[in-house]
């Protein structure tokens, strides 16, 4: 039975190809699963860009259970799913664990349901940290991308007032078509404190304007910090920070969390909204699996903002 999967070879301008590889080992929780659909995240594509020849990339995927588990968890084979993987998901044939992998409803597309793991689970994720936002204020800065997209819609669901920052007016469209209430555009996201203060922050930007983002907190608010594309050195008044009373930073990173959430769960949580029609991802590209490299350059470079699908081709 011949595997491909997307492999990192250094020696290729855009460091990723196609090539045939060995068929998966599976530990006895592993299922394996033959891909149909995977989606691209803008951080597995910036570790790639440096990762050592070999390397076989890829988070998100979802396909058919084709050998179940030996110790008779998870799914049976035969069934559609949605999965999470540290690395390794862009290919024919891969080993997932079934704490990690959630069946998929009927009406639920493995392009709709491959753009679930990172982006949703990282979204679900940050909301729970905020606890009950039914009727409170939340602010998620950075809000354009596929994580963004997740985060308004699931904090609409939830019932909360959600304000959104963008970095420019273009952009505004795509936050307010999401569910966003107010939106704030440009890099200073001051005028957000308009519409405060927040029970809960989701930021996703750090750099030199995140202290006036973490002033905004309502006491007992919290803020979830899960990236820093605006530079990792910041400054903040810590007098106002503890002075509000009951505040709770949280640094957050989604492999990290299944640890304690299992991914499995939330996957089931996130394909059931879906399929309920309460839960819209924003696909923007869809491409055949061999336009991988052209694909991962465009998304580095921001000529999209919704989520990326790619067609693994049997």
């Amino acid at each position: 039975m011949s595997n491909r999967a997307v492999v990192i070879d250094p020696s290729v301008p855009q460091r990723f190809v196609i090539k045939d590889v060995v068929d998966p080992q599976p530990l006895p929780d592993q299922a394996v699963v033959r891909v149909h659909a995977i989606s691209v995240n803008r951080g597995e594509v910036r570790y790639s860009m440096t990762a050592p020849a070999g390397r076989r990339p890829g988070w998100d995927l979802a396909g058919v259970v084709e050998q179940a588990a030996a110790d008779g968890t998870g799914p049976k084979v035969g069934a559609r799913v949605v999965g999470l993987m540290y690395v390794g998901a862009w290919g024919e044939l891969v080993a997932v664990p079934t704490n990690a992998l959630a069946e998929l409803p009927d009406s639920v597309s493995f392009a709709v349901a491959s753009t679930l793991p990172v982006a949703g689970l990282t979204a679900l994720y940050s909301l729970a940290r905020g606890g009950l936002i039914l009727g409170r204020n939340v602010l998620i800065t950075g809000a354009t991308g596929g994580t963004g997209d997740f985060l308004i819609q699931l904090a609409k669901l939830a019932g909360a007032t959600v304000v959104a920052t963008v970095r420019g007016q273009e952009r505004a469209a795509v936050v307010q078509r999401s569910g966003a209430d107010q939106v704030i555009v440009g890099g200073d996201p001051s005028g957000a404190a308009a519409h405060g203060p927040y029970h809960l922050i989701v930021d996703s930007i750090g750099g030199p304007h995140f202290g006036k983002v973490l002033a905004m907190l309502a006491q007992g608010g919290h803020c979830v910090v899960f990236g820093t594309t605006a530079g990792n050195d910041v400054t903040i008044n810590m007098q106002k920070f503890y002075g509000t009373g009951l505040l709770n930073l949280h640094g957050f990173i989604l492999f990290k969390e299944v640890l304690v959430d299992p991914a499995s769960e939330g996957l089931r949580r996130l394909a059931t909204l879906v399929s309920q029609g309460r839960l819209t991802p924003q696909i923007e590209v869809q491409e055949p699996w061999e336009k991988v490299a052209e694909v991962c350059q465009a998304l580095t470079d921001r000529k999209f903002v919704g989520k990326a699908v790619l067609h693994v081709v049997k």
